[in-house]
């Protein structure tokens, strides 16, 4: 019953997933962050079981730090990353798949393309990838896409991409039969990743 949400603007990228951690009838956690930072100018929003979540986010993170390392200094691109994520799960498909479907948020210094250097990539757990402007993964994405749909515009600014984030987890908040209380927010730009605003504070155990 995880929502993660994303939606790209001019020079950035806006990744936000809400905080519950669930199980069947049972709420365990509303404070957990499921947005992963995989390298300072790189984060991954995953839906999916806590167990997969992590392992998987983990598994990636430190694959891509071990390929800098490799290959002196060397950073992999954004499509690059996703790239290897979909080769990691295309792999465990047929040996024990990770149920996490993501989205990838990134900026790129030395690029020059679409939206300035950021870029967003959609993949769900059958490793189908798809670079996209926006994306949402969830049974709340029923609420959101079409929220995203309407008020999307090419050259927006990064406070207007946080207008559609917050219309969106408003949208769920009034209409989603589950209770998702907390949001965690965080934008990619030119300074790196960095946390907008959360409900529920990661740190608190």
């Amino acid at each position: 019953m995880d929502t993660v949400l994303a939606v790209q603007f001019e020079g950035g990228v806006i990744l936000a997933a809400d905080q519950s951690n669930a199980r069947s009838i049972i709420t365990y956690q509303s404070n957990i962050d499921k947005i992963k930072e995989l390298t300072p100018f790189s984060a991954m929003g995953v839906a999916g079981p806590n167990c997969d979540l992590v392992t998987f986010t983990e598994y990636v993170a430190k694959n891509l730090a071990l390929y800098e390392y490799n290959h002196d200094g060397l950073k992999l691109s954004t499509k690059a990353q996703a790239n290897f994520c979909r080769a990691e799960l295309a792999t465990a498909l047929r040996k024990g798949p990770y149920q996490v479907n993501l989205l990838i948020g990134g900026y790129d210094k030395n690029k020059v393309g679409d939206g300035g250097a950021a870029s967003l990539y959609w993949m769900d757990y059958m490793a189908a990838l798809q670079k996209v402007k926006f994306g949402a993964h969830g049974h709340a994405a029923s609420f959101c896409l079409s929220t995203m749909d309407a008020e999307y515009r090419e050259g927006m600014d990064e406070a207007a991409a946080l207008k559609i984030i917050d219309a969106c987890i408003n949208e769920i908040h009034t209409r989603f039969l589950i209770s998702q209380p907390n949001f965690m927010i965080k934008v990619i730009d030119s300074n790196g990743v960095r946390v907008v605003k959360f409900g529920g504070d990661p740190a608190d155990t």
